[in-house]
């Protein structure tokens, strides 16, 4: 089983501009909440981790979880409002914005931890529920119970647009490395964080900071990645008519630790054991999965018989 945590929330889109107002559309949505979801359509087995509020949207979405196979009996139900994030489009690259702070996603404490199982196989967290309270703070001490347990996933996910302060992403950061077995960071985020900083010599620092994976996705330019004892291999950007990239890096990481979870790799034993040939076939069945996603409008994530149609 692999536990995701964070927010789950409503992406609301303006499609029309009219005489009053804007018409609008809420689409499911959240970081983590795509990634539980993918995971699940790639046949994994996922358990959610995260403040479903009691409204219709929490409803919504517990029940969208339910349906896709995505186990929801450990997330706290409360009844705080759901979050409802405004997404804006500049050339297909999505700019998010919150509405409302006391909401479901965040009311998630450490008491909530102890319905959460001991054995699971991996543990993802990120996205801005490691940075706001008092989620951050239950979901810290999740990784301390759990480290050495499970393999640790650790996506920033930096969304400066929801929370401003750039020294709470970094700080998160540097408390995640020493405590991370897999790490996926956007290039984007590297710019936000770390800014002049290279993807190689973050490569190094996140390495010798104790993570066994690390992982840089590219976009356009495609994906680099190393272990202490693999050089930064890299593999090219798939050639795909994007359509937008929502979901994009979330598909990418759902697909990762599900093919690593196929193969008997979701072990930080196996990461730092790694390959070159079994770990550029784990980052091309990702970049495939996430390339499918960049092809339709929305985290409309893949399940495993369209990937592998496509791989």
């Amino acid at each position: 089983m692999i536990i995701v945590c964070g927010e789950a929330l409503f992406d609301v889109f303006a499609d029309t501009d009219t005489a009053s107002g804007f018409a609008l559309s809420a689409r499911i949505g959240g970081s983590p909440f795509n990634l539980a979801v993918g995971l699940a359509r790639l046949g994994a087995q996922a358990l959610f981790f995260g403040g479903l509020s009691n409204d219709q949207f929490g409803r919504k979405l517990a029940a969208t979880l339910a349906r896709e196979g995505v186990d929801t009996g450990a997330a706290p139900r409360c009844a705080a409002p759901t979050a409802l994030v405004m997404v804006e489009q500049d050339q297909g690259v999505p700019a998010y914005t919150l509405y409302g702070s006391a909401t479901a996603e965040r009311a998630v404490t450490a008491a909530a931890l102890a319905a959460l199982p001991l054995d699971a196989a991996a543990v993802h967290v990120g996205s801005y529920c490691m940075v706001v309270e008092p989620v951050a703070s239950a979901l810290r001490a999740l990784v301390m119970r759990q480290h050495g347990r499970s393999l640790i996933a650790f996506d920033p996910n930096v969304r400066l647009t929801i929370e401003p302060d750039r020294q709470r992403w970094t700080e998160a950061v540097a408390w995640m490395l020493p405590r991370t077995d897999l790490l996926k960071i956007s290039d984007e985020d590297l710019a936000y964080l770390y800014p002049g900083m290279t993807p190689q010599a973050f490569m190094t620092l996140a390495l010798r900071s104790g993570v066994a994976l690390v992982v840089v996705t590219r976009g356009g330019a495609g994906v680099l990645a190393a272990t202490a004892a693999l050089a930064p291999l890299a593999l090219p950007a798939l050639n795909v008519a994007v359509v937008d990239t929502v979901g994009a890096g979330d598909t990418f990481q759902a697909a990762l630790l599900s093919h690593l979870a196929r193969h008997g790799l979701l072990t930080r034993a196996a990461l730092k054991a790694l390959d070159r040939p079994a770990l550029l076939a784990a980052l091309g069945f990702a970049a495939q999965a996430a390339a499918i996603t960049c092809s339709r409008r929305g985290a409309d994530l893949p399940r495993l018989e369209e990937v592998r149609a496509h791989d």
